[in-house]
């Protein structure tokens, strides 16, 4: 399956739709979606992210994948002088973050219901002071590790949009996957790991509200990591 860019080495895998969605939340993507969208972006597009809200607002923020979108949503509602952007291709997922925020009345989230690929292009050099890509897909068969979203090809393209000093937020409860971000995270000389002790993987920061899929982790005894790395300066 491809994405809606017309880049054709951009592949998008996964789903794009699951079970058939609630009178309300369907709804929903003709109401309020259209408000809120990021159109789909063409090669070599440019995008100004603090100029996607209706208001100023002191930094944007970028989530790839954001789910079913409590995450997204809990940190609009905690920083409302923040932009959150969001990307996500899964259709019941958009669907279940225009819920939250129609309920949380919230005006500074947007959305590219889509690969994150393109937008990341798009965005200027160091314009996002904080990325979270939490519970990604860990494609746990070999053939399929290239994949992954955390790897050699959107490392580049995250160090490049984040400023110095940003956060980038890990989040798996896939040990295999865990250790595949690691390794490739450490060894890209822009990104250093915060960890000075077990408990700074181990334990969930007080501002990284839980997540649905964390939560169902847990309930079946999967102990979810942690990670957290900062961009270098330039």
């Amino acid at each position: 399956m491809t994405t809606d860019s017309t880049d054709p080495s951009l592949r998008l895998y996964g789903r794009r739709k699951g079970r058939p969605l609630r009178k309300r939340k369907a709804s929903l993507l003709d109401t309020a979606l259209p408000a809120l969208e990021i159109a789909p972006l063409q090669p070599g597009a440019t995008l100004d992210p603090g100029g996607l809200f209706p208001r100023p607002v002191r930094d944007v923020w970028l989530e790839v994948g954001f789910g079913s979108g409590h995450h997204l949503a809990a940190q609009a509602a905690a920083n409302p002088d923040v932009g959150l952007i969001g990307c996500e291709p899964f259709v019941n997922g958009v669907a279940a973050l225009l819920a939250l925020v129609e309920e949380g009345g919230l005006d500074n989230v947007r959305v590219l219901p889509d690969d994150a690929r393109p937008l990341l292009d798009a965005l200027p050099d160091a314009s996002i002071g904080r990325a979270f890509i939490l519970f990604a897909d860990p494609w746990p068969k070999k053939r399929h590790w290239e994949r992954r979203f955390v790897g050699p090809e959107n490392l580049p393209r995250l160090s490049r949009v984040l400023k110095d000093g940003a956060e980038l937020r890990l989040a798996s409860d896939d040990m295999g996957l865990v250790r595949w971000m690691l390794e490739h995270t450490r060894n890209h000389p822009d990104f250093e790991w915060t960890a000075r002790q077990a408990s700074d993987w181990r334990e969930r920061p007080a501002d990284w509200p839980a997540t649905r899929y964390e939560q169902k982790a847990i309930a079946a005894g999967r102990q979810p990591v942690f990670l957290r790395f900062v961009r270098r300066a330039r």
